[in-house]
């Protein structure tokens, strides 16, 4: 298969020098591909440094994502944008996958495990518009940190699948089932979110002098990436969801915005590597009571309906189904033109 898709698919990619070109273009207009400083430092820093530590808890399918995958047709090429370790990738084996990350350290992962990958932004696909066949976003928008970005990856989505192609994005949602989880997140204060969340041209700054809570090393099975649920038999495309029960529609104040500790074990750190001079610059911090290093990973979660209202814009796409599974708001998309 890999043989095959590189014949294939290098045709249709954007060459680094139209890349570039284009990159150029849309920022001329647009700071949507301006990657803002907390996304550099809170998320490609951060999972550059525990790509393998996250790879190694990240084997788990989600089972609404399996059924979706295994769902569609034969010989279908499916587009994997957040692609992460590549847990997806090749899935289903009557399809052809490829992947892209913003981590270096991921995309060399899933090259080892000879998947079909390459370092990309979410926000700048290096597809072909039409490429695709059906794209998948697990996990990622949440890490954008405007809604612009937000928007422009899920324009991005769109545009490299064909005509009746479909897109199937998943985030972490606001309405928590275990707000256990929630409490011991770090939220962003309003000054802070504004300097670098709000609009225009988030203004670089210092490391914050927040107190950062401990989570325990289960952060493993974090929203929705819960291992103990991994024999799920439900196999089905989901039905229309209310909404979460249990849940209010203020949660927790309307904080959208926080920092969600990684803990790095030590044993699992470099000596005198990346940890260390993580450490060092104040993007991480030790915790000798639990043996590692913490990094922050900056997360805008998502509210009821907020996936909807970044699509209601645009006229080249249908909101086939959405649904709330595993504390995750997930929607499926099909492209009209």
């Amino acid at each position: 298969m890999r043989e095959e898709i590189q014949e294939s698919a290098l045709p249709h990619l954007r060459t680094s020098g139209s890349v570039a070109e284009h990159r150029d273009k849309k920022c001329s207009s647009t700071n949507a591909q301006f990657t803002p400083e907390i996304e550099k430092k809170y998320v490609h820093r951060v999972y550059d440094a525990i790509a393998p530590h996250f790879s190694s808890t990240r084997f788990a399918k989600w089972p609404k994502v399996a059924a979706f995958l295994k769902s569609l047709p034969a010989g279908s090429l499916i587009l994997d944008a957040g692609c992460g370790n590549g847990k997806y990738l090749g899935l289903n084996p009557d399809c052809y996958f490829i992947g892209c990350d913003i981590s270096a350290p991921l995309t060399k992962i899933c090259a080892d495990r000879d998947h079909e990958v390459l370092v990309a932004d979410a926000v700048n696909l290096p597809y072909r518009t039409g490429f695709g066949d059906a794209a998948i976003s697990i996990a990622v928008l949440h890490h954008l940190s405007t809604e612009y970005r937000r928007k422009k990856a899920i324009e991005e989505l769109v545009r490299v699948v064909k005509r009746g192609g479909l897109v199937l994005i998943t985030v972490w949602a606001a309405e928590q089932e275990d707000q256990s989880l929630v409490i011991k997140w770090t939220p962003l204060a309003h000054k802070y979110v504004e300097e670098w969340v709000g609009p225009g041209s988030p203004r670089v700054r210092s490391t914050p002098s927040l107190t950062l809570e401990s989570i325990p090393e289960t952060d493993d099975r974090v929203l929705g990436e819960n291992v103990g649920n991994s024999k799920d038999d439900s196999h089905e495309l989901p039905e229309r969801s209310s909404h979460p029960a249990g849940q209010t529609e203020n949660n927790n104040n309307n904080q959208q915005e926080y920092f969600v500790p990684w803990h790095l074990p030590y044993h699992r750190a470099e000596v005198g590597g990346a940890s260390t001079c993580a450490v060092e610059s104040g993007l991480a911090k030790k915790d000798d009571k639990k043996g590692a290093v913490v990094y922050n990973r900056y997360y805008h979660v998502f509210s009821e309906g907020e996936l909807e209202r970044l699509v209601s814009g645009m006229n080249n796409v249908t909101v086939v189904d959405r649904f709330f599974d595993k504390s995750n708001w997930c929607i499926i998309l099909e492209k009209t033109c």
